[in-house]
C-alpha cells in the first residue's frame, strides 16, 4: 500500500480540514451540546449563539448585510430543492444550462412532470455558456433562471453577472448553485447579482458534511417562497402554523449545531487566508496540473484547459483505459484519490462528449500542494505508458 494518500477529490468533499474545524466541533460537544432555541437554560442559549455566529460568518464572507437571510440546510441539494420547490408553480417557465448537477436537474425534471416548462441551454463542448442563448430563451411566462456558478465536472466558470443583468432586465429571479464556487472564489452576493445563492459547507468552505444553505436576496418576496418542510422551530410554539419570518420559516427541526460550529471555524479560517490569495494559489496549481496532464500522450484534458477560466477541477480521459479502471489503479497503485464516472451530472458529460463512461476528475483544495499535483501527473503518466505498451493508445 502507498504510504500516504494524495487526496484530489476536493470537489466532492474537501480534506484535510483546517485544524480549527475539528477543534470547534469538539469544543461544542464537550462544552455545550444542547439544542438551540428549545430551552432557556445557559447551554441552549450558547447553542443558539453558535448557530448565529455561523450565520454571521457566512453572511460576512459573502457580503450579505442581513445574516437572517442565510438559511441553513443539510447541504446544497436540500437548499436547491427548497428554492425550486418553493418558488415554481405549474404554468411557469424556467431556464437552465446543460452543465448542471443532478441536484438541479432532478428537481426540475420532477417539476416539469407537474406542469413547469423547462428550457435547457446547450453549452459548448468545453462547458462554456453563451449569455445570448439565455436571453433568447426568455419568454412571457419565464420566472426563474437557475445555473451553476462553476461546473462540478470540469470547473468551468459561468457568466453569472451577465446572466444576472438579463434576469434583472426581464424582472426574473436568478438562482445560483454555488456548491463548487462558494469558498473557492471571492464572492459578494450583491456584485454577483444572484437573487438566491446556494452553498454547501463541506467543500470549499472547509466545513463538515451535513452543512449548507440558501441565501435569500432582497428581491425575493419570502411570502411567495414556500418552505420545503414544516415543523418545530422553537419560535411561536403556541401556533400550529409555520412561522412566516426569517429564518424560522425555512428551518424546521433540530439543526446540525455541531456541524455549524465546524462551518463557522472553516469560514473564519478561509477569511484569514484571504479568498483572493487562495484563488491565486489554486489557479497556479491547476495550471500546472492541466499542463502536466496535457503533455501525456493519450490523455485528453476536458473543459477550457485554462486555469483562469475554471476552478481547480480538472477532468481527463485516457485513450484505451476506462475511467473506472484509472480511478481504481490511481488509488491502489499510487495512493491518488480521484473521482471517476459521471459525477452526478450526466447532462454535463453529454455536453462534454464523455457520456456514458464519464471521465477522471482531479480536484484541488485549499490545502493541496505542488507535490500532490506532481504525484498525480506521474501516476497518470505511468498508466498511459503502460497502456501504450499494451497497444491501447496507439
Amino acid at each position: 500500500m502507498p504510504p500516504r494518500v494524495t487526496y484530489l477529490d476536493n470537489a466532492a468533499t474537501s480534506w484535510p480540514k483546517p485544524p480549527p474545524v475539528a477543534a470547534a466541533m469538539k469544543r461544542f460537544l464537550d462544552e455545550v451540546g444542547a439544542n438551540p432555541g428549545r430551552s432557556g437554560h445557559r447551554l441552549s442559549i450558547e447553542a443558539a449563539r453558535v448557530v448565529y455566529r455561523a450565520r454571521e460568518a457566512v453572511a460576512g464572507l459573502l457580503g450579505v448585510a442581513d445574516p437572517m437571510r442565510v438559511i441553513f440546510c443539510a447541504n446544497a441539494t436540500h437548499a436547491l430543492n427548497l428554492a425550486l420547490r418553493g418558488l415554481l408553480r405549474p404554468g411557469q417557465h424556467v431556464v437552465t444550462t446543460s452543465m448542471e448537477h443532478n441536484s438541479v436537474m432532478r428537481p426540475l425534471r420532477a417539476l416539469e412532470a407537474e406542469g413547469i416548462a423547462l428550457t435547457v441551454i446547450e453549452c459548448s463542448p468545453e462547458g462554456v455558456l453563451d449569455p445570448t442563448a439565455v436571453k433568447q430563451a426568455v419568454r412571457r411566462e419565464t420566472t426563474l433562471i437557475v445555473m451553476t456558478q462553476a461546473s462540478n465536472v470540469v470547473g468551468t466558470l459561468m457568466p453569472v453577472r451577465e446572466i444576472a443583468e438579463i434576469a434583472r432586465a426581464h424582472d426574473l429571479l436568478l438562482l445560483v448553485d454555488g456548491a463548487q464556487s462558494v469558498g473557492a472564489l471571492p464572492i459578494d452576493m450583491n456584485e454577483l447579482g444572484a437573487d438566491l445563492l446556494v452553498f454547501t459547507g463541506h467543500k470549499a468552505l472547509c466545513g463538515p458534511t451535513g452543512t449548507g444553505g440558501l441565501i435569500i436576496g432582497e428581491r425575493v418576496d419570502i411570502a411567495l417562497l414556500d418552505p420545503l418542510m414544516r415543523g418545530g422551530t422553537g419560535s411561536n410554539s403556541a401556533s400550529e402554523l409555520q412561522p412566516d419570518f426569517l429564518p424560522d420559516k425555512f428551518e424546521s427541526g433540530t439543526m446540525n449545531v455541531v456541524g455549524l460550529a465546524g462551518l463557522e471555524a472553516g469560514v473564519h479560517w478561509l477569511a484569514e487566508q484571504g479568498p483572493e490569495a487562495l484563488r491565486s494559489r489554486e489557479r497556479t496549481l491547476a495550471a500546472c496540473l492541466i499542463e502536466g496532464l496535457g503533455e501525456i500522450l493519450g490523455v485528453e484534458v476536458r473543459g477550457t484547459r485554462d486555469a483562469s477560466r475554471q476552478l481547480p477541477v480538472v477532468s481527463f480521459t485516457l485513450t484505451g483505459l476506462d475511467p473506472a479502471e484509472i480511478g481504481l489503479r490511481l488509488d491502489e497503485e499510487f495512493g491518488v484519490a480521484a473521482r471517476v464516472g459521471l459525477h452526478c451530472s450526466p447532462i454535463a458529460h453529454l455536453t462534454l462528449g464523455t457520456f456514458p463512461t464519464g471521465a477522471v476528475r482531479l480536484s484541488l483544495g485549499a490545502l493541496s500542494t505542488r507535490d500532490d499535483v506532481d504525484m498525480a501527473v506521474r501516476a497518470v503518466g505511468r498508466l498511459a505508458e503502460e497502456t501504450r505498451r499494451r497497444g491501447g493508445a496507439g
